[in-house]
């Protein structure tokens, strides 16, 4: 293992002695820059982010990472905390300093009698389905299923259940949490409880989460699948979406997106998932979706929900280059569609799209306080976002999000989607938490004040 690139926060080469004391109180894994392991360990979902750290650890359980944060506390290094999934904005690694991955802490417990289960802070959205799913239960997380639980709940978390049972963020019962000065507390709602509403929406910024108790619910066969319409037909698809959704129940949540089919044929997908008890009532629901317009494809039917989990899983693979932007807007509007559809034609990849998601539901009823996670109100969410694999398309692919990005905000809201904040984003940030900042400002400086946790959606502790 080598020593020579891990560095101080000064630039000075952290002394090897340091690096072998580490390495005897790790359970895990310590995998530095000549390691034959490194290569892998420093790659993550979104091949556009290119960092080379000084110091990896994969730690096995909560006192490998208060090891690992004593070590960088005590020699000033810069830390990257890795969860088990995809970030887009690439916040997981560091360069030079020291990642603390959680990617071998997969842990789930179900205890089907209180319905909740317990979450080490590596999962994936697939590891938690695979148990919950054997008791008839699920929790309410994203849409892909590698994603991982612990960056898709601690910036709020949207999916196939957000109608229903709100974001991931509500259904966050306690947490156990290491901080910055090596302690571990637990964060409920009555122990710690500001530091348990700050993790709630608040991203990576209080501490290192080890684990999660959700809330989880009574989800076990659910009617989804995709509706496929012509890319010629997305003005007309969209306003018909919009239309039905305005009285859709909170047992049924749709997503629309401008995509390819996997041939490479634009089209115009509506994809539902129905969670109600009743799957006869909900194929009849989601009917008339298929009558939007002429539909190139048909393939909805009753599933597990691990599948419908997983159901998009193809079209985000690892090893590609991604780079989001997204915008709030109020009831999707005429002028919204039209320039959805207009922006979608400067989409050059057939791995790109341009989606339209409708959050409005349980998690909209709540007060913009209720948790950290404060976008409530604006009911639809607009996501453009490439995906490309050639290095040399960078800056083109980057520069049709930032402008199909700034074609819409004519009617855009301030506020940001947390997890969809790519590399560069800073000045998102800010909104993104809203209301909720000042509060959060105040709790950054409680809890880290040296702004240890750096490596994230950052907050600076207040002055």
């Amino acid at each position: 293992m080598a020593s020579k690139t891990l560095k101080d926060r000064a630039g000075t080469d952290v002394p090897r002695e340091a690096i072998d004391r580490l390495a005897g109180d790790i359970r895990g894994e310590v995998i530095g820059p000549s390691d034959a392991a490194y290569e892998d360990a420093r790659h993550i979902w979104n091949a556009l982010i290119d960092k080379r750290p000084g110091l990896i650890v994969r730690c096995s359980g909560t006192a490998d990472v208060v090891a690992a944060v004593n070590f960088a506390r005590e020699n000033d290094v810069l830390v990257a905390v890795r969860g088990g999934g995809h970030n887009v904005g690439g916040r997981a690694l560091c360069d030079d300093g020291l990642v603390i991955d959680l990617s071998r802490m997969r842990g789930v417990h179900v205890d089907p009698g209180s319905r909740t289960v317990r979450v080490q802070g590596g999962a994936t959205l697939g590891d938690v389905d695979r148990e919950t799913h054997l008791f008839g239960l699920a929790v309410p997380f994203g849409v892909i299923s590698k994603t991982g639980v612990g960056g898709l709940t601690l910036g709020g978390g949207v999916g196939w259940l957000v109608r229903k049972y709100g974001p991931t963020c509500d259904n966050v019962l306690e947490m156990e949490v290491v901080q910055a000065d090596g302690t571990v507390r637990t964060a409920n709602p009555k122990e710690n409880a500001d530091l348990h509403w700050a993790l709630c929406g608040g991203g990576g910024n209080f501490g290192i989460v080890t684990s999660f108790l959700y809330q989880a619910h009574p989800v076990s066969t659910v009617v989804g699948g995709l509706i496929v319409y012509p890319r010629a037909a997305a003005g007309k698809v969209l306003r018909g979406y919009r239309e039905f959704m305005a009285s859709a129940p909170e047992d049924l949540t749709v997503y629309a997106g401008l995509i390819c089919t996997p041939d490479g044929t634009p089209g115009t997908a509506i994809i539902p998932c129905w969670s109600g008890a009743d799957l006869d009532e909900g194929k009849k629901r989601i009917e008339p979706l298929t009558q939007l317009d002429e539909p190139m494809m048909v393939a909805v039917e009753p599933m597990p929900f691990p599948a419908m989990q997983s159901i998009l899983d193809g079209a985000f693979p690892s090893g590609t280059r991604n780079y989001w932007k997204s915008a709030f807007v109020e009831g999707l509007p005429d002028e919204v569609i039209d320039i959805v559809e207009e922006q979608a034609k400067g989409m050059t990849s057939p791995m790109s799209g341009l989606l339209v998601e409708y959050y409005g539901g349980a998690g909209g009823r709540k007060a913009a306080d209720e948790n950290a996670f404060a976008q409530r109100r604006s009911d639809y969410c607009i996501g453009f976002m490439p995906q490309w694999t050639d290095p040399s398309e960078d800056e083109s692919h980057i520069a049709w999000a930032r402008s199909a990005w700034e074609a819409i905000q004519p009617f855009a809201s301030e506020g940001y989607l947390l997890n969809y904040l790519s590399a560069g984003e800073e000045d998102a940030i800010r909104a993104a938490f809203g209301s909720n900042y000042d509060r959060l400002t105040a709790l950054k400086a409680r809890y880290d004040p040296g702004n240890f946790f750096s490596q994230n959606q950052n907050i600076r502790p207040a002055a």
